[in-house]
This record gives structure tokens, C-alpha cells and sequence, in this order.
């Protein structure tokens, strides 16, 4: 099997050529066989008419002479018999090309018969004519000298074609190779790809559908180096926050084997363990809970509610974290009725409502406001902590990311609550965003549909 395809290409391209001329050369002569026929017999017709019609008027001996001094016999022999032994000849008689002229033929043409010989179909080589003299009745044969002008042609074509089929060969061979050279580019760009490397550059600047997949594939090189460094990222940041609860779950576990710890030691060591063990746990549910989200297709009930009364459900349920530090709500909640998944959009209010209590100082104050207009519902969760930089805000949506992990360690959390938010508010058809500035607290704005996506 022939791989290449710069191969295929001109092998292709030679067997069409080829058959084609070869076809239409055979078509061509079978076409035109009969008209090739009869242009060539006219011309050798009427000069043997001219050359009888001379012996028709003339005496023979005058008629002998003026035919041996004609300049045609340089293209034509002349055989005129009086019966089938004797004959006269003008022309060269052991000139190439002469055809032999059987006692039977003569006697056919003498008795008043014309014949013609055409032994491939294609050219003629003897014409014999019968005409009257005052001697009595004669016979005329004429047959050309040389290569007769249909075989000419005939050739001349055939040889026409041979080196149209070389030129053209050629031709297709450097159009071949231009044509194959960007795939070849591809597929050397394919195979660095395959082993990881993403700085392919192909340099195709070739227009067409060429162009465009050149373009597509590049555009395609770089989404996958994005990927990678996000696959990369993901797997650094996971390693990073297994790594430190392992560690203190590993140390507390060597400090229990002590013998000389006191209960309230104990105990203090065994608290401490557990919460590392759940802080692993529940970043291993967000995990999971994010890949479903993420999944070709998510499994969303859709039902409608009470919007206004789940959000004060999420701020009641939430009131142990709050209350304890003082933080109070300004609530703005009309009444509205949203077609939705509950239990997705109830962890959806949980994160950020949660979030503004953690990032709220002590004594802080947290809004809560709900907008409508015909089809869309917004809303609007403000706090006034400690903001996020704006170099950081198109990045909060982000697996992993914690905005100035310097600041913020003191905050628990793994970094993967807003990445979920956004994966359940896009799936419900909405749109999230953020507004903050540093010391000035941050606003999420959600909104969504009123009536389910399609």
C-alpha cells in the first residue's frame, strides 16, 4: 500500500493522463477513420483521372512524355498497363513505399472495376483507375511515395501526446509537492504535539482551504498548550492542598504514639486530625460535584420556586457563622417565582452567602438584593471584606485560585467554591460576575432566566 501521499498524488494524476490520452487517441481514429479515408483518396483520385484524361487526349507517346516530366513524381508512382505483362512506369520504380501489384488486380481494373488498398484502416496506399485510349482500354495505378499524410498525422499526435504527457508530468510533479509540503508540515507538527511539545509554529501562508486548516490547526495548538498548563496547574494545586492537611494529619498521628501526653493533649491532637481528614473530604466532594457539572450531560431538575424564600433559607441556615460575629443582613427580596434546580441554585446562594461571612470583618453588614424585569432575575450578594485585586477578578472563577494567598491564608477553603457556582449558574443559563476593589468589599451578580433554558 502506498503511504505517501505526494506518491498517490502523481501516481493519480500519470494513470488519468494517460488512460485518458490513450482513450481519446483511439476514440479520435475510430471517429474519424472514414473522413481521414476519403481526404486521403480524393487527391489520389483526381490525379489519376488528370493523368488518364492526358492519355485520353493526347497520343500515347506525347502523353509519355509530359507525365515523365512531372514534378508529382517526386510524391507519386504512375503504372499504366495495357494488359496484365506489360506495363509502363514513370517515378522510381525501386523507390521505398512501392506497393506490388498482383495480375489479378490488374485484370479487375482493366475490365472497368476501381479498387483501392487500405490495409490498416487508416491510410491507402494504391489507387488503380480505368480509362479508354484510342488504342484501347487501360489501367492506371497510382500509390504515394513515402509516409502517406493520415499516418503522418496519426504520428504526429501520438507524439504530441508523449511529450504533453512529460511536460505535464513534471508540471504535476512540483504542483504535487507544493500541494502535499503544508500536510507534511501538519503532520510533523502532529507528531511534536504527540509528545508534548507546543511551540509548533508551521509558517503555511497559503490562502484557501489550505489557509484555513493551517489557521485551525493553530488555533488548536494553542487551546491544547493552554490545556496542558491548565492540567499542569490543576494537578499542582491539588497536590498542594492534599499536601499540607497530610502533613498535619501525618505529624499528629506520630505525636499520639508519645506516651507522656496528657488527655487534653490527646484529645486537642485527635480534633486536629479530624479536621484535616474532613477539609480533604470536602475537597473531594467539590471535586466530584464539579466533574458531574462538567460532564456532556448534566442531570438539572427543573421546577418552579420561590426564589425570595430560599434565600432567606441559605441566611438562616448560615446564621451560626454570622451571628457569632456580628454580621448583619440587609435584605431586598420581592417576591419571585424562578423555574430552576433547586438543589444546584441552593448551593449556589450557600457559596456566596458563605463566602461573604468569611471575607465580612466582625460587626460587617452583608446585602442581599433581588432585581426582575420581564425574563431576567438578578442577584446581588455584597460584603464589604477585604476585595479582591483587579488583576485577580477574571481569575476568582478559577479551580483552585485564591486571590493574594499571602492575605487570604487565613481563610479556609479550597479554592474550588466560585468554580462550581459558575459551572451550576451556566448550566441553568445565566451569567455570574464580580465587582471589587481592594479594602472596599466585593458584589457577585447573578442573573438568571425566568423560564428554563431550552
Amino acid at each position: 500500500m502506498i503511504r505517501s501521499l505526494y506518491t498517490r498524488v502523481v501516481l493519480i494524476f500519470l494513470v488519468s493522463v494517460i488512460g485518458g490520452t490513450l482513450l481519446s487517441f483511439f476514440i479520435a481514429t475510430w471517429a474519424f477513420r472514414e473522413p481521414l479515408n476519403e481526404n486521403l483518396q480524393i487527391p489520389l483520385v483526381h490525379f489519376a483521372q488528370d493523368v488518364a484524361r492526358i492519355y485520353e487526349v493526347l497520343p500515347t507517346d506525347e502523353a509519355d512524355a509530359f507525365v515523365a516530366g512531372m514534378h508529382q513524381l517526386s510524391s507519386y508512382h504512375i503504372r499504366i498497363y495495357e494488359s496484365p505483362d506489360v506495363f509502363r512506369s514513370f517515378g522510381q520504380l525501386d523507390g521505398e513505399g512501392i506497393a506490388d501489384i498482383t495480375s489479378e488486380e490488374v485484370r479487375r481494373v482493366l475490365s472497368g472495376e476501381k479498387i483501392q488498398r487500405n490495409p490498416n484502416g487508416l491510410t491507402i496506399s494504391l489507387v488503380g483507375l480505368p480509362f479508354e485510349t484510342k488504342t484501347g482500354s487501360q489501367a492506371i495505378f497510382i500509390d504515394p511515395m513515402g509516409s502517406p499524410s493520415s499516418l503522418f498525422v496519426l504520428k504526429w499526435l501520438l507524439n504530441f501526446s508523449v511529450y504533453a504527457l512529460v511536460a505535464g508530468s513534471l508540471v504535476i510533479l512540483a504542483a504535487a509537492y507544493f500541494l502535499v509540503r503544508p500536510i507534511q508540515k501538519l503532520t510533523g507538527a502532529t507528531r511534536r504535539i504527540a509528545e508534548g511539545h507546543f511551540d509548533v509554529k508551521l509558517d503555511i501562508r497559503q490562502k484557501g482551504e489550505l489557509g484555513t486548516l493551517a489557521r485551525s490547526f493553530e488555533q488548536m495548538i494553542r487551546e491544547l498548550g493552554q490545556l496542558e498548563t491548565m492540567r499542569r496547574d490543576f494537578v499542582s494545586n491539588v497536590s498542594h492542598e492534599v499536601q499540607s492537611p497530610l502533613t498535619s494529619i501525618s505529624g499528629y498521628a506520630v505525636a499520639l504514639k508519645q506516651v507522656k501526653l496528657s488527655e487534653e493533649q490527646r484529645i486537642r491532637y485527635l480534633d486536629i486530625i479530624i479536621g484535616e481528614a474532613g477539609r480533604i473530604s470536602k475537597m473531594s466532594d467539590s471535586l466530584l460535584k464539579l466533574s458531574a457539572l462538567e460532564a456532556q450531560s448534566p442531570q438539572l431538575r427543573r421546577e418552579p420556586f420561590q426564589l425570595d424564600e430560599q434565600l432567606r433559607r441559605v441566611v438562616i441556615a448560615l446564621q451560626p457563622q454570622w451571628q457569632e460575629r456580628q454580621i448583619a443582613f440587609e435584605l431586598d427580596l420581592p417576591d419571585v417565582r424562578l423555574a430552576g434546580d433547586r438543589d444546584q441554585l441552593d448551593q449556589v446562594w450557600t457559596n456566596l452567602i458563605g463566602n461573604a461571612i468569611k471575607f465580612s470583618p466582625d460587626g460587617g453588614q452583608i446585602a442581599i438584593r433581588v432585581e426582575t424585569d420581564e425574563s431576567i432575575v438578578t442577584v446581588r450578594v455584597a460584603d464589604q471584606g477585604i476585595g479582591i485585586a483587579p488583576e485577580d477578578r477574571e481569575r476568582v472563577f478559577e479551580r483552585f485560585f485564591k486571590a493574594d494567598r499571602a492575605r487570604s491564608r487565613k481563610y479556609e477553603g479550597s479554592g474550588l467554591g466560585l468554580a462550581i457556582v459558575k459551572q451550576i449558574v451556566t448550566l441553568q443559563g445565566g451569567e455570574i460576575a464580580v465587582e471589587s476593589e481592594l479594602g472596599q468589599g466585593t458584589t457577585f451578580v447573578v442573573s438568571l432566566p425566568l423560564a428554563p433554558p431550552n
